[in-house]
């Protein structure tokens, strides 16, 4: 039965995943670097050695600088501290703890607690706990307001290369998926979980994605290994000319976007008929800079919210965001079906 290409269907409905499943078979793909090897898979968890800092602009206000500091714990999963909230406790990076993602700035929003004491655009943060295989991390932060670079998260890669590693006297703890279950949102896109095959013990990612911008139709192939990951990481998120143009003239009377940090520099902007800056990440003359950005920083930051261990399995995502990567894990919890694996 055609149901058995997505498995069971958690969030949508069966006949939106049948059309979507049936673009994105036939969406060519551009590169295929299935054949690499995954991350190892460490048998004790690991923090970071050294504690170091990174600075650059907000992401949300431009003109004012914002401090990231990764310091090493034996705390089990990633945290969020507040520096500037005396009152406020530090937060598990957790599906539980998100708040939102977005309305006109899509990005996943994590809080805890006191209203105040929220962390806006994680997931630029966040995907480093896959992507770099760092199992226990404190994140004090100056500002629910983090850095935005030019070289995406590329910065924070470096910094915590530098900070050495740490290995913790406990064993990694490896989830995943039950059975093979897939989210699907009313606009077409959908994002399918497989189970762990029981021999490849890594994380094997199949994205697509078609926007009716100069970026139109990209896909890409990988396992998850530092290699891949530092690669895609560079990726900036990208924005359509319409909404940068919006951004800044009817945008700035709204407190979200008023004082956004967004420039030629830090986003891909593009528009139909083209690109408005020059795009990077090019393989055999065309920009897949859009889709490794989606894969290495958006849905690998969903991942980050599974807060029990590190996930093992496949991901397909076909013309997805957000707002369906996190419906789908927090029914994951809901439902009971995320498990353990023995290695």
């Amino acid at each position: 039965m055609i149901e058995e290409q997505f498995g069971t269907v958690l969030a949508g409905n069966i006949e939106d995943a049948r059309n979507a499943y049936e673009q994105w078979k036939a969406q060519p793909v551009d590169w295929d670097l299935s054949n690499g090897d995954s991350h190892p898979a460490p048998r004790k968890q690991r923090t970071i050695a050294n504690p170091i800092t990174v600075k650059g602009p907000g992401t949300f206000f431009g003109k004012s600088v914002r401090t990231v500091t990764f310091l090493p714990t034996d705390k089990e999963g990633w945290w969020f501290e507040r520096t500037d909230l005396d009152e406020a406790l530090p937060f598990l990076v957790s599906a539980r703890n998100v708040w939102t993602t977005g309305d006109i700035v899509s990005n996943i929003v994590l809080r805890a607690g006191a209203p105040h004491n929220y962390v806006r655009m994680v997931e630029h943060i966040i995907a480093l706990k896959v992507g770099t295989g760092i199992d226990n991390l404190l994140i004090r932060i100056d500002s629910g307001d983090p850095p935005l670079f030019k070289r995406g998260s590329l910065d924070l890669i470096e910094a915590i290369e530098s900070a050495g590693v740490r290995e913790l006297e406990r064993p990694v703890r490896y989830y995943t998926v039950a059975k093979k279950v897939t989210g699907v949102s009313d606009h077409g896109g959908f994002v399918t979980l497989e189970p762990y095959d029981g021999e490849t013990a890594g994380l094997a990612i199949d994205c697509a994605v078609d926007f009716k911008t100069a970026i139109g139709k990209q896909r890409i192939r990988f396992p998850v290994n530092r290699e891949h990951f530092r690669y895609g990481a560079e990726a900036r998120t990208n924005t359509t000319a319409l909404k940068m143009l919006y951004c800044r003239t009817i945008g700035r009377i709204f407190a979200d976007v008023r004082n956004l940090g967004y420039t030629k520099d830090n986003i891909l902007i593009a528009g139909r008929g083209g690109y408005y800056n020059e795009p990077k990440l090019i393989h055999e003359g065309k920009s897949l800079e859009a889709v490794w950005h989606r894969a290495a920083l958006d849905l690998l930051a969903a991942i980050a919210l599974i807060e029990d261990g590190q996930f093992l399995g496949k991901i397909t995502s076909y013309k997805a965001g957000h707002g369906l990567d996190v419906k789908l894990i927090c029914r994951l919890y809901k439902q009971g079906l995320l498990v353990p694996v023995e290695l």
